[in-house]
């Protein structure tokens, strides 16, 4: 339960009698209802109000709930006397007439429960105009119009102040307690009971308000119901902190879970180690042999040495199976992308980082481009080649090529890494979404208005490696784990 729903629930408990007990000795809602009619017909008798027609008898259809016995279903123009102010318009400034300039409440300064005095409009009001445009402590005050109608806050300050035409003012003709009023119009807006008219623009009109269906019971009671919901609100307010708290939680839950699990995977926590399946050690030895072998035979470039790996570069332990290594002693290449215009029709598909969405290409909005046959080669995507964005927003994302619908290469913003088939792309791409690699990524990158990192970050940083056997075990547990995380949004 939201904590709007439950406020919700504690005021509609309030409004249909069962928050607070009744009791006898406090009389009931019809007495009251004598009692603000006397009142009414008092002010008629002395003038201080005009007669109204008589509002219809309330049919059991408009009665939305039940209510205690001693209680009575009432229209809001039974038991106040209600009015809008004076519209703004050009004739608002004419001082033709005995007057003065008065500060006026609009929609924008009423609140729920409370007013906004930071910007208070001024115009002429006539003497004729003030009693009907004025509130006073104790008056009642709600929004006609808009998506704020029903807003409501009562004025308990003391000094008077005017307000305009489409604000409500609430009078009520004998004293009652306008707090469970209040109660009740909030209650009626969240709920959708107020019959506003229109839909962009939704509007309660004076009639509309005046023929409203509200409960009444006795005054001791709404005293008491009052004092129950004041009671606990703030206990609302509490859970609301410990709500959003918790809804905050819930919804970095699942991106949490899944860096602890990529965390997990690369300090050779996910998954057990075996004996059988040899070293880390091995496995980088093996394809170093390979890499010398295809740099004597001129398939690869021979590169500038990297530095060892110092040990205050290491940030956590692994297993003694395991070694660190620099990515660029992994791998067989780090090659840049093709600097060409798109096209809508060329010579090759050319992937660019727009292309690439959620882990894959929309192989449909890749364009084309011109190439001369003998760069081909050098550009030309591979099965398992790991795409790095170099630069701008997306400096750093990743994705392993699969599934090549037909010959493509890859545009100059992008970086291509190959590597031996003694590594498992999916442990590299998965070592590329952990903190460990984007620290190092950000640690490499130039900062400016257009981030952007070169091949020598990618091939500096330094990641775990396992033997095959178990890197395609860490995926295996990876790729069972993660789209539990994914079902927990």
């Amino acid at each position: 339960m939201t904590p709007e729903q439950l406020k919700a629930s504690i005021l509609q408990y309030a409004i249909q009698g069962k928050l607070v007990a009744q009791r006898p000795e406090e009389g009931t809602g019809e007495e009251l209802y004598q009692q603000i009619q006397a009142e009414k017909q008092r002010l008629i008798q002395e003038k201080k109000i005009k007669k109204e027609k008589t509002l219809a008898e309330i049919a059991q259809d408009e009665i939305p709930f039940e209510i205690p016995e001693s209680w009575k279903w009432v229209r809001v123009g039974e038991i106040f006397a209600h009015n809008t102010g004076k519209a703004m318009n050009s004739s608002a400034k004419k001082v033709d007439k005995p007057g003065r300039i008065k500060r006026f409440i609009t929609t924008s300064n009423l609140y729920w429960n409370s007013f906004d005095f930071s910007s208070v409009k001024e115009m002429f009001f006539s003497d004729d105009e003030l009693e009907r445009c004025t509130v006073t402590k104790g008056d009642l005050l709600m929004c006609e119009g808009g998506a704020y109608y029903g807003r409501t806050a009562i004025w308990n300050y003391d000094y008077d102040i005017c307000f305009q035409n489409h604000v409500h003012r609430l009078r009520p003709y004998k004293a009652i307690e306008l707090r469970f009023f209040y109660n009740l119009f909030y209650f009626y807006k969240s709920m959708n009971m107020m019959n506003a008219k229109g839909t962009a623009m939704p509007g309660l009109s004076s009639q509309t308000l005046h023929q409203m269906v509200v409960s009444l019971p006795s005054l001791a009671e709404q005293k008491r119901i009052v004092a129950k919901i004041e009671e606990l609100l703030p206990l609302v307010d509490r859970y609301a902190a410990a709500y959003e708290k918790l809804e905050q939680f819930n919804a970095k839950f699942p991106e949490d879970m899944k860096k602890s699990i990529l965390q997990y995977a690369i300090q050779g926590k996910l998954v057990e180690q075996r004996a059988e399946e040899g070293t880390g050690e091995e496995l980088y030895q093996q394809i170093q042999t390979e890499k010398q072998h295809l740099i004597a035979e001129k398939k690869i470039k021979k590169e500038k040495p990297l530095a060892e790996i110092s040990e205050d570069e290491i940030p956590f332990d692994i297993p003694e199976s395991w070694k660190w290594v620099r990515w660029g002693n992994l791998s067989f290449s780090i090659q840049y992308g093709y600097n060409a215009p798109a096209k809508q029709a060329g010579r090759i598909k050319m992937v660019r980082i727009s292309d690439i969405q959620n882990g894959k290409v929309i192989w449909d909005s890749v364009p084309f481009c011109d190439i001369r046959d003998e760069d081909l080669s050098t550009y030309l995507l591979a099965e398992n080649d790991i795409l790095f964005a170099r630069t701008g927003g997306t400096v750093g994302k990743s994705y392993i090529v699969k599934e090549i619908p037909e010959e493509a290469i890859y545009a100059g913003y992008l970086i291509r890494t190959r590597y031996s088939d003694m590594l498992c792309p999916e442990y590299l791409y998965y070592f590329m979404q952990t903190h460990l690699y984007w620290i190092q990524l950000r640690n490499g990158t130039i900062a400016t208005a257009q981030p952007n990192c070169n091949g020598q970050t990618l091939s500096k940083m330094i990641l775990p490696l396992p033997p095959l056997a178990e890197q395609k075990r860490i995926v295996a547990k990876i790729e069972e784990l993660l789209p539990l995380c994914e079902r927990l949004r």
